[in-house]
Formats: structure tokens, sequence, C-alpha cells
């Protein structure tokens, strides 16, 4: 498989139909832009699904799950058996975004690219193994090209399932021990930073965890400072699961599917998506402004304005979860409020 589909030309926003959602919101009852970023949303939606009535009724969650050579550094404070465990855990129900999804009524997809600690079959996890782990990037890269072609297509392949289904919303997630030190050494490569602006506590590092996690970090920007496409970095210093959110992005853009995106590391490959193919950027929304050290740089660098803001720092696509009643929300304000003229109320002159 090659890698030509990235660049294939994305759906296009359709302008008519944000101009309408706009004009509506102007004769709605209430003052102009009182609702903040719920009417920018019900707006961006309308433009997205090509309806001045916009819904995200039909909602599909994809969780990739992967593990990472770099935990052989000591920079997670759990142990990387917990992935493969946590795989268990997603698919008879007991993790966060498996109460979340239940509690919306969402498919959620669990994707196993390959665990230290393999679970096996079980029913409701599709199995993608490319490899037990990524290599260690401080000594070499993280994927092979055959590899990161397959993280790819994996998250392609979730995306076409989610539009086969009708999905209205696609939402990813993540899970793998140390995927925040990936994330943070992608994101230092994308940015151009140093990485002690982007790298935070992961699973809960103190003070000297995260400054040994820098250290690692800048062995392995030394060692790939060769690397300068994002689609190169994405190799020398991602995971499995982070591209397999990168070739889910492109696809939902390419599929004409919005896409929410989570916290640090799914905003970290919403912005190599971007960056491979800039027409994804219309069709993410963005759920939450996470904990994690990083992630406010990210948004920054997307001109991304983020639903909520709760202390959040789980992943699982726990943070855009969370926010989907409020896009819910959006849309039945946007589509239920009476106009001015409708309701016989005085609207400004």
């Amino acid at each position: 498989m090659s890698l030509e589909w990235l660049s294939s030309p994305c759906v296009q926003p359709d302008p008519a139909s944000a101009d309408a959602a706009r004009a509506h919101q102007l004769q709605l009852t209430k003052p102009p832009g009182s609702l903040g970023i719920l009417e920018a949303a019900a707006i961006q939606l309308a433009s997205l699904q090509r309806s001045e009535q916009p819904t995200v009724d039909r909602v599909w969650i994809s969780v990739f799950a992967a593990d990472h050579g770099v935990a052989a550094e000591g920079v997670s404070a759990f142990p990387q058996v917990v992935t493969g465990e946590m795989v268990r855990n997603f698919a008879t129900g007991g993790a966060a975004i498996s109460v979340l999804a239940r509690s919306l009524d969402a498919k959620l997809d669990v994707v196993n690219l390959g665990t230290v600690n393999d679970p096996g079959e079980i029913a409701g996890v599709r199995r993608a193994i490319i490899a037990p782990s990524t290599a260690n990037f401080c000594l070499e890269p993280a994927m092979s090209n055959a590899q990161l072609e397959a993280a790819l297509a994996a998250g392609a392949d979730s995306v076409r399932e989610a539009h086969n289904a009708g999905a209205q919303l696609f939402i990813g997630g993540e899970m793998g021990i140390a995927n925040t030190t990936s994330a943070a050494a992608l994101a230092s490569a994308l940015l151009d930073e140093p990485p002690s602006t982007l790298a935070g506590a992961g699973t809960g590092l103190n003070a000297a965890g995260i400054k040994h996690k820098v250290t690692v970090l800048e062995r392995a920007l030394a060692q790939h400072a060769a690397a300068t496409t994002a689609l190169e970095q994405l190799r020398c210093l991602g995971g499995f699961e982070i591209a397999a959110l990168v070739g889910a992005y492109v696809a939902a853009a390419q599929a004409g599917i919005p896409v929410l995106v989570d916290g640090f590391i799914s905003t970290t490959a919403a912005l190599t998506a971007v960056m491979i193919q800039p027409d994804v950027r219309p069709w993410l929304l963005f759920s939450h402004r996470s904990k994690e050290h990083g992630h406010a740089k990210l948004l920054l660098t997307l001109q991304a304005e983020p639903l909520i803001d709760l202390g959040l720092r789980l992943g699982e696509a726990s943070g855009a979860a969370i926010a989907v009643p409020l896009l819910r929300l959006a849309c039945a304000l946007h589509n239920g409020m009476a106009t001015f003229e409708q309701a016989g109320v005085s609207n400004v002159d």
C-alpha cells in the first residue's frame, strides 16, 4: 500500500450552508453571539453537513491501542502491560470511554495495533496488529515505512466503517503507555519547539520524572534531526495509534465526516494531519483543553477554541465524548429556538 491516498482531495465545506446558518443565528431570540462557542460550532457543523439544521445523533468513537518502545526509557508512571489490559477493559465495558459511549448511544470501535501484553482475540476488538510495539525512538525510527503505512491505513479503515454506518461525527481516541512521550516528541519536531515546553506529567510523573522525560525527548529529537517533513517525523517519533489517528482524520475529511478532537495526543495527531493535508483543518472541532502541559500550545497553533476546560488528561477519547452533549445542545438550540418574528419579540434596530 502506498501513501498517495493521503493527498487525495478532501470534501469542501459548503459556504452557503454556513452563511444560512449564520443568518439564522442572528434571527434567534437572543443577543447575537450570546451562546458563544456553541453558535460557532452549529455554524461549522451546518457547513460541513451541508444542512441548515445540523445534527450529531450518530457518533462513532474509535480507540486505537498500541505500545511504544520508548517505554524502556522509564518515561511512564505505569507499567507497559497496562496497554493490553486496558484493551480488554475497553471491550468489557469498564473503561471511562466505554461508559461514556454507552451513555451517548455511540458506537465504540476498539482497534488493537500491537501490545507487548497481547490480550488475544476479544469480542468487540478489531485486531490490526502491526508489531508488539514501536521501536525505541531514542535509538532508531519508531516505525518502518511499511509499519507507518499500516497504521495510517488502520485509521482510514475505521473511518470507512463509520461512514458505512452513517456516522455524523467521528471521534478518535488512543491508549498506549508512554504515548504522551511520543506525542511530545512529535509535537516538538512539528513546532520546532524545545521539549520542555511540551512535555507534561502524562500518567502522573512527578517533577523528577518530567525532567527525565525531557532528557529522553532531547535525545530522540537529536537522533532524528534529519526528519524534516511531518510524515517522516511521524514515522520516526510517533506511535502506531498516533499514526492511526492521523490516517483517520485525513480519511474523515475525505469522506465528509466532521471530527471532534480529544486531548493532547489526539491534537498532536490532528496537527500532523493538517500539516500533511491542510484541507483537513475545516473538518476539525476541538472538545477540550487538556491539563497536559503542551496542549495549549497545540491548540493555539491550530487556532482552535475548545468547548470545555475541565482539567482532563485521561485520553481514550474521554474528553471528546464528554463534550458531545454540548455539540448536541448546540444543534438543538440552533434548530429549535424561535426567531424574533416567530415569537413576536422585538429585535435590535
